[in-house]
């Protein structure tokens, strides 16, 4: 799961929060969960204790690191290649493998699972603001687009 990819993406689609537990329930729909790995950034702020804190009570291993600030000013953070070095690695005991991300630069990762690996490859995300390339390449697309309970986070109790 690309973190920063689903919340970044509900965000300007909807200025809403991305419920990640739904997300994962309806990516796994009546299939066993092996394993779900988020990847996320840390802000220079650190402000996302909570939050990650939140998505591991889920049962998501968390993969964080700091956002990388240059000289320049410019900022980075992403996970394609740990996200691609993980799905590569861990497959050989899985039948089906589903990245969580709209995001394009997956789909030589896609194709190499299906083809290399003979492995199930479905992508979750915003249909609006996925790769075009990255739903063809895949056998299977769920558009989250279409389900939009997933896109409210959980209410907060009264007290």
């Amino acid at each position: 799961m690309d973190i920063q990819n689903l919340y970044y993406s509900a965000r300007v689609l909807y200025n809403k929060k991305v419920n990640f537990k739904n997300v994962l329930l309806a990516a796994t729909q009546d299939r066993k969960l092996i394993r779900a790995i988020a990847y996320g950034i840390k802000t220079v702020e650190a402000t996302e204790e909570k939050f990650f804190e939140a998505l591991e009570k889920v049962g998501m291993e968390l993969r964080v690191k700091d956002l990388q600030v240059y000289a320049s000013g410019a900022k980075k953070g992403d996970w394609d290649v740990g996200l691609t070095v993980d799905a590569i690695r861990i497959p050989p005991v899985l039948d089906v493998v589903i990245l969580i991300t709209g995001d394009g630069d997956f789909v030589p990762l896609v194709e190499y699972l299906r083809w290399g690996m003979g492995k199930q490859v479905e992508v979750c995300a915003f249909g609006k603001t996925t790769s075009a390339r990255l739903i063809e390449a895949t056998d299977k697309f769920i558009d989250l687009d279409k389900l939009p309970r997933l896109l409210m986070a959980i209410p907060q109790k009264k007290t």
